[in-house]
């Protein structure tokens, strides 16, 4: 492997991933090549980790799971909306959990969020995407100290582009 070293466990691939897709972007001075290589080089590895995990939660005899099992297809989901805005000027990107929040200067590029599926959440002033299978349990309402603090926090750099409001 070229770019991805010792890594053995989904979240340690997708982490790995997020730190190159930062680095050899090539809205980040980095390539096409070597972003095609990245993203070619974490499918295969992604794959396999994916029937190591799989085959591992087989090997359970436990009845539950089934429904712990991780849905890889958010996986790769949430890469590609990272992909459609990671080159978008003056925002910050956070991930928490399985969602992406938005924060920054988001208004030049509100429509092409809009356009992403991104929601404005009013109350905390940024937007923020989910997958379609999310379904919230509660009507607690949580701030984003307490739901980072909860499912962890990983901020993502972008990439400089510079928007022009139309």
């Amino acid at each position: 492997m070229k770019y991805f070293k010792d890594v053995a466990t989904l979240e340690m691939l997708r982490k790995e991933y997020k730190e190159l897709l930062k680095k050899y972007h090539p809205d980040n001075a980095g390539s096409t090549e070597a972003t095609q290589e990245i993203n070619a080089e974490y499918d295969r590895l992604f794959k396999t980790l994916k029937d190591k995990h799989e085959t591992m939660a087989d090997n359970t005899d436990n009845s539950n799971t089934s429904n712990m099992k991780y849905d890889f297809t958010e996986d790769a989901k949430l890469r590609e909306i990272l992909q459609k805005i990671v080159g978008f000027a003056g925002i910050e990107i956070e991930i928490i959990g399985s969602w992406i929040w938005v924060s920054g200067n988001t208004y030049l590029c509100r429509n092409d969020l809009k356009a992403n599926g991104f929601k404005w959440a009013s109350n905390k002033r940024m937007w923020y995407w989910h997958s379609d299978n999310y379904q919230k349990k509660s009507r607690k309402s949580l701030s984003m100290e307490d739901i980072r603090n909860y499912y962890g926090s990983m901020k993502v750099q972008t990439n400089a582009r510079v928007l022009l409001e139309a």
